[in-house]
């Protein structure tokens, strides 16, 4: 998503049909709330210094934009309607 190689809608498609989950990642992410993830990912990036838990910039910068998931109406995807 960052890099530009996979859509928010190719990422979420591949995970529910590959990985047969019921609902794709940065869905999930959206209905947790971005806010409430970023921080999450910040405590265990603090705990454990694994790269692995540093959160992808493009979350930081939703999260600083008032975009924080169906909470606001906006994050990954659009809720308002």
């Amino acid at each position: 998503l960052e890099n530009g190689t996979a859509s928010r809608d190719d990422i979420d498609t591949a995970m529910k049909g590959g990985c047969n989950f019921p609902m794709g990642p940065l869905a999930l992410l959206d209905l947790v709330g971005l806010d409430t993830s970023l921080s999450i990912l910040d405590a265990l990036y603090e705990e454990f210094r694994d790269p692995n838990y540093a959160a992808m910039p493009a979350l930081r910068r939703m999260v600083t934009a008032g975009q924080l998931g169906r909470k606001s109406g906006v994050g990954f995807y659009d809720y308002r309607k």
